[in-house]
Formats: C-alpha cells, structure tokens, sequence
C-alpha cells in the first residue's frame, strides 16, 4: 500500500463531514458550478499554465507573475479554493479561465487534466496538493512551486511527515522560494536542495492598477490612519487609539479593512461600542461620484481588492494581523507608497521584516504602545516623510522575483 493511496484514503475520509459545511457555504446558484469543478468538470481551453493560488493574499501576490506569464505569450488558468480568491482572479484577469481546485481525488484530477492539458502547474507559495503534484508529473505536466514560503510552524508540522513530503517534492521540477531561510525549511520538510532556487519575493513587484475609489479623495483633508487587514481582536485595540488621538487631531479619520470582508458587521459593532460614527465603504460607493463626500470617524472596507490604493491616502499604515499570534499580513503595499508603517511584534510571516525594520521604514510596537506610536508619528511630519521614504526604498531595492522564477519556468517548458 503506497503512502500516496493512504494520504487518499485519510483525504476522503476528512472530506466527508467537511463537504455538507463547504457545499452550503456556496449560494444556492452556485452550488452546481461548484459541484462541477470540485469533482474535475472544468472548462478551460487546453495548452495553459495552470497557476493554483489558494485565497486572496495568493492571488494578489501572483499578479506579477501572471501577467509576465501573459506577456510572454503563455495563456493561464487560474484555480483558487475560497469564493473571495475566485472573485479577485476574475477581476485581475478577466481574459484568463478561473475555476476552483477539483477536490485532491485521484478521479477528479484525471478527469480535470485531460481536459485542461495544462503545459504546466504552478503552486503559488506553499499549497501542496499531493494527489494533483504526483498525477500532474505523471501526466508529463511539469510541477513547479513558486514564490514558495513555510512558516516556522508549518515546517514543524511538516518535519513530521517528511518522508512522504520528500516523495511529493520528488514530482516537482523546481521549488522557487522568497529567501535562504525557507530554502532551508524546504529542504528541512524533504525537498532535495539541488531542486530548491531563491528567486526572491513576488510582493515586491507588484503594482497597484487602475484607480483609487473616488471617495479616498476625500481623506486628504484629515489626519488619516488606514489599518489594513486587521483580524478579530485587532479592531478593539486600533479603534481605541484612534478614538484617544482625537484629542489631539480631532478631525482624523480611520480607514479599517478587515482581513475578511464579512467581518464588516464586528467591526461597526466595535465602532458603536466606543461612540464613533462610521460607514461602509460599499455605501461610500454609491454615493456622490465626485468623491466629495463627508466622511464619518471611521470608514469599514467591506470590499475586496481596494486596500493597495486606499494605502496612498495614509499618514501612516498599520499593518493587521501583527498585534495577535497570526504572522502579520502584507506590510510591502504602504510600503510602495512610500508610507511610515506600523506592526504588531507578531511579524513572523514575513522574514524580510526585519530589514524593513532595521532600514528605518517600519516600527514594531506592543498593543499598548500603538496610541503613543500613533501620536508621535502624526505629531512629526518629517519623521513620517523619511520613515516613508525608507519604506520605499527597501521595496524599489528587493525587485527581480518575477523575471527569474519565469526564466527557470521556460527552462524547463523549453525542453
């Protein structure tokens, strides 16, 4: 009995109860396209390279490398896992085919790769589908991992499991990760190193496109703290300082964008709970088209895909997921705009922040140093203007990730 049959095996019997849960997730209209694609019924045109980008951040990050992919001549098909990450794929690249990951069955694999007959399978950072790594090698798709990141935790997890993960690296052509420290947790977890290539970080190559909402026009009339991506137990501690600070500016205004959209009625009850007014940013959306509008204390990003621009409006960025045990989120988009940057001391998803840190464009503060953090950055224009200026610095000085991951990628398609 091979480990891959077995890993088969303990997949099916956890997919059972989940199914029911993930089914009904799913409004009812879109129960049936769901349906299909999780069990291998896609609709894509053949010849693409199948780039698997499981959420948002995923998505997000695989921008650049998508579009390279596409200058170059190569069509795309995207797969993603969560509703919200199908949404931005279809928005970022609405010339591309989009579908979910078919459920990690040896069936429905089969039945999805003779239909796409994809010229190659990308994962983007750590998704590692056994079943799909293994059937699209034996396939003659080559298999490759790119922007590729593990967690100290995750590589914890996954020491555990080394000898099968050493057989599912086994099917990959080439494991591209952001830097030397995820190299080693790669071939920690069973990568062969002479597979493993430090391309660098696709995040420092994006760009924002198109335009901001028209009513972030507004802000720059206020003193303007935008947190962005922030996670339950986050609100409270931000929504406070800001609600402190207005004794010292009392025209400022918080832009706050929960990592989860859905989350956008927590957040309003928070905002409730210590007496400021706020407003939807989808209900901002209808309203005056000019983008000359009065906003409230607080505005809630219930929107997806918005947050890069809403960054160029900050004073100063604070950075969610940072100030609980999570990791921290993207701290690179206010960095583009060359904004002074505020985290949490939870930053550990992100390696590079300690040279963010230690170039000067960012500071790593405790919850109940945030409104003293807060207070002396808006108090100091020119300590923010240079802390932004070295935040855009280290982002221009980290480019390349892109241009050298596509390289090794033709490479092999060369061949």
């Amino acid at each position: 009995m091979t480990l891959f049959f077995i890993y088969t095996i303990l997949y099916g019997l956890a997919l059972f109860p989940l199914f029911p849960v993930e089914l009904r997730k799913r409004p009812v209209g879109q129960r049936a396209g769901w349906l299909r694609e999780k069990f291998g019924l896609i609709e894509a045109a053949a010849g693409a390279v199948w780039v698997h980008a499981v959420s948002v951040g995923e998505v997000m990050a695989a921008v650049p490398f998508i579009e390279a992919l596409n200058e170059r001549g190569f069509k795309t098909l995207i797969s993603t896992i969560t509703d919200t990450g199908r949404k931005v794929a279809r928005e970022k690249f609405p010339e591309a085919d989009v579908v979910y990951l078919p459920f990690d069955l040896p069936f429905a694999l089969k039945r999805a790769i003779k239909r796409a007959k994809p010229l190659a399978f990308v994962l983007v950072e750590t998704e590692l589908w056994p079943n799909a790594i293994r059937l699209m090698d034996k396939s003659g798709v080559p298999v490759f991992m790119v922007n590729g990141r593990l967690s100290e935790k995750s590589t914890k997890g996954y020491r555990k499991i080394g000898f099968f993960l050493e057989r599912v690296f086994a099917h990959m052509k080439a494991v591209c990760v952001q830097d030397e420290t995820y190299a080693s947790r790669a071939e920690e977890t069973g990568a062969d190193r002479s597979r493993i290539k430090v391309t660098g970080n696709f995040k420092f190559e994006i760009k924002p496109k198109g335009v901001p909402p028209v009513w972030v026009s507004s802000l720059g009339f206020f003193p303007t703290i935008v947190a962005g991506s922030t996670h339950r137990g986050e609100d409270a501690p931000i929504i406070r300082a800001v609600k402190d600070l207005k004794g010292h500016f009392p025209s400022i205004r918080l832009v706050i964008a929960p990592r989860h959209p859905e989350r956008a009625s927590e957040v309003e009850e928070t905002a409730l709970a210590h007496g400021l007014s706020f407003i939807r940013s989808s209900e901002l959306a209808k309203k005056d088209p000019s983008g000359k509008t009065v906003l409230p204390d607080i505005v809630i990003v219930d929107t997806v895909g918005e947050l890069f621009h809403i960054y160029s409006a900050a004073d100063v960025a604070v950075v969610g997921g940072s100030f609980i045990p999570h990791g921290g989120q993207n701290p690179l988009e206010p960095a583009y705009w060359g904004k002074a940057v505020v985290t949490g001391v939870h930053m550990n998803n992100f390696p590079f922040m300690d040279g963010l840190l230690k170039e000067g464009g960012a500071l790593s503060v405790k919850e109940d140093a945030l409104y003293e953090t807060l207070l002396d950055l808006l108090s100091d224009e020119r300590r923010r203007t240079e802390m932004g200026k070295k935040a855009r610095g280290f982002y221009q000085k980290k480019g390349g990730a892109v241009t050298e991951t596509v390289k090794i990628l033709e490479g092999f398609l060369s061949k």
